[in-house]
């Protein structure tokens, strides 16, 4: 499998461009904020860039996709 496949699969059915799309992000800050708060708790997560060093994505944004979800499950 290609490290692209593989990052793929690691990132879940979020994509960057579901930032911009209102009907895609989470209904209130409070889900966004504990799953956020989980991974701030999570050895993956790189804290001076905020970014999960399994998927590559950048925590602080992909908390706030409804179909975003955490690479190891943890949310």
């Amino acid at each position: 499998m290609s490290k692209w496949d593989e990052w793929k699969i690691a990132a879940g059915a979020a994509r960057p461009w579901h930032l911009l799309d209102p009907s895609k992000l989470v209904d209130n800050d409070e889900v966004s904020n504990r799953r956020f708060e989980i991974c701030k708790a999570c050895p993956e997560l790189i804290k001076l860039t905020k970014q999960c060093k399994k998927c590559g994505c950048l925590m602080h944004l992909k908390t706030k996709v409804e179909a975003a979800t955490c690479p190891i499950g943890k949310w």
